[in-house]
């Protein structure tokens, strides 16, 4: 079982609706893990989120930083339903014996992604800004915080090919990091994506928003030495993936 349902979104889905966030996320994973058990499934994959690490973690961040310290507020409701997810995934195996293991990618992207732009996260949501003000010939795109955090993003097919991997060789009870082990600014991100596009205007930055966590990067070692490399880079991934949401807007529109 590949356990990927879960309530997700971006900074202000988190911090507008955590009652959601937390109850709905640890429903799914509870009656998820808990079916698989009693069913017989040989072995489960529960996927996580690199946001269950504190807010200033150490960087690059390595698995063992787990619970060292404070959350970042916008969101710990699902950051404490992810935990709690890797911890009933080690307990089943700790007292039945159940193969559940437990990946953390960091910020996932690409075909089939939430595009709205109240829930989304902030790859996809700047894609849609961006192909907006080029549609409609703004004079610039409103962006939150002020562009400094920074963030690692992972195409979400290298992903499927890092859960195939550990499926097929990990049976440890810790939980796996899976990234890039690289990031850049929102800013930076921005700027590709604007490129991309093909929008070369103003970008406005509402330092009034929040930020979020001030950087995120994984240490992505103990995945790569399984033998899994991320292989799509950022400019690339997100070339196909507006490249998709191009054609879903022409099929609908057709």
């Amino acid at each position: 079982v590949f356990l990927a349902a879960a309530k997700v979104g971006g900074i202000k889905a988190n911090n507008d609706y955590p009652a959601q966030f937390i109850r709905d996320n640890l429903q799914i994973q509870t009656n998820v893990i808990d079916a698989a058990y009693r069913h017989g499934v040989k072995k489960l994959i529960f996927l996580g989120s690199s946001c269950i690490y504190p807010k200033f973690a150490t960087q690059p961040i390595t698995e063992s930083q787990l619970m060292t310290g404070p959350l970042e507020p916008t969101n710990d409701a699902y950051a404490i339903a992810k935990i709690a997810g890797i911890r009933m995934c080690q307990a089943y195996y700790q007292q039945y014996g159940f193969n559940a293991i437990s990946l953390m990618p960091t910020n996932l992207y690409g075909p089939n992604d939430n595009f709205d732009l109240e829930t989304s996260h902030v790859l996809p949501a700047l894609i849609r800004r961006f192909h907006e003000a080029k549609e409609s010939n703004a004079p610039y795109v409103e962006c939150w915080g002020d562009g400094s955090a920074m963030r690692e993003f992972l195409h979400v097919d290298d992903l499927a090919e890092a859960c195939y991997t550990c499926m097929q060789n990990y049976d440890d009870s810790e939980h796996i990091n899976v990234g890039t082990g690289e990031d850049v600014t929102i800013k930076e991100l921005a700027e590709t994506i604007g490129d991309v596009v093909g929008y070369d205007r103003y970008i406005n930055w509402d330092a009034t928003k929040p930020n979020g966590t001030p950087r995120k990067v994984l240490n992505v070692d103990k995945i790569k030495s399984l033998g899994w490399e991320p292989k799509i880079s950022l400019r690339e991934g997100i070339g196909k993936t507006y490249n998709w949401i191009k054609e879903q807007i022409a099929e609908k529109n057709s």
